[in-house]
């Protein structure tokens, strides 16, 4: 090999090094302040005692069509079943720890199927009963075994809320109103409409 093509590769090979690292730093602080015609990247809604006069509300729910009690203070507050379009029905609420201490939930929300279970903590234990037709409606489960349902709730501190939901496949638009069970909560009867 050429001494003289080595040297010339080399020299080539280290021009492009210097050049890549100077884009590199030249790049990392570009943009120290931030442009005033962008929007921020995030928007926060301060808790309820903190708002300001400016600042919108969170919308909460205007009904609550039924409050099931289950255990250690726990309360789940039903504030929409809604036919969906697609064959499913939806039922949407507030799970409350009404407690003076945080409570753990019971691994029998999930329900005692395998499939289900092994994916964590959920409320795939659900069901519909429709009595009139005589079926038991369950969560539904996507193509991997997960409930479509809310999961990954094991803790609620004390006085806490979280936003939860169940999806289930629809009953006849005959049937008017089905019976909730959740395990470790008492029945609750929903009307559909």
């Amino acid at each position: 090999m050429n001494v003289r093509y080595a040297w010339n590769r080399r020299g080539a090979v280290a021009v492009v090094a210097v050049a890549s690292v100077a884009l590199f730093v030249s790049g990392c602080g570009a943009e120290d302040k931030p442009k005033t015609d962008k929007p921020p990247a995030a928007t926060t809604v301060p808790p309820e005692g903190e708002r300001t006069q400016g600042s919108k509300p969170v919308e909460e729910p205007t009904e609550t069509l039924a409050v099931i009690r289950g255990q250690k203070g726990l309360e789940l507050d039903v504030t929409s079943v809604q036919r969906d379009a697609g064959g499913f029905l939806t039922i949407k609420g507030q799970l409350k720890n009404t407690g003076d201490s945080a409570v753990a939930i019971s691994s029998q929300t999930s329900g005692d199927e395998t499939e289900v279970m092994k994916h964590g903590s959920s409320l795939g234990g659900a069901t519909l009963v429709d009595a009139v037709g005589k079926k038991r409606y369950y969560v539904l489960r996507d193509t991997d075994g997960r409930p479509l349902t809310t999961t990954g709730i094991s803790l609620l501190p004390k006085r806490a809320s979280t936003a939860v939901f169940m999806q289930f496949p629809a009953p006849p638009a005959t049937t008017t109103e089905v019976s909730f069970q959740l395990p470790t909560f008492e029945p609750a009867t929903l009307k559909l409409s």
